[in-house]
C-alpha cells in the first residue's frame, strides 16, 4: 500500500498532522485528524515497521483536538486497521453509509 499517495489526499482533504506525544498510539506513529462533529474525529494513524506499513482508521471522540496524541479518547466509536486495498474499500462504503 502507498503510504504516501494516503497521506497526499488526507493533506487534500483538511486533515491535519497532530503530535504523538502520549501513550495512546504507539511511539512513531504519524496522526492525521480531523473533527467531524463537536469533538468527534476522524483519525488515520500511521505505522511504520520494518517488514510492514499499517493505517489505523478511527472515529474516536476526545475532550478536544489537542488532546489527540497526548491522551486517551473518550471513546472509541469505529477502529479499522487498514492493512490493503480492501480493507480501504471497506472503510470507505463505511463512510458513505455513515455519512447518508
Amino acid at each position: 500500500m502507498d503510504c504516501q499517495n494516503i497521506i497526499r489526499v488526507l493533506r487534500h482533504k483538511d486533515f491535519i498532522k497532530v503530535d504523538n506525544n502520549g501513550i495512546c498510539f504507539e511511539n512513531g506513529a504519524t496522526i492525521y485528524a480531523k473533527e467531524i462533529k463537536n469533538n468527534i474525529f476522524l483519525l488515520f494513524v500511521i505505522l511504520k515497521d520494518i517488514e510492514i506499513e499499517n493505517i489505523q482508521a478511527l472515529i474516536a471522540h476526545f475532550d478536544s483536538f489537542s488532546s489527540i496524541g497526548l491522551k486517551e479518547p473518550e471513546q472509541i466509536m469505529f477502529y479499522l486497521s487498514i492493512k490493503d486495498k480492501d480493507d480501504l474499500h471497506y472503510f470507505e462504503q463505511y463512510l458513505k453509509a455513515a455519512h447518508n
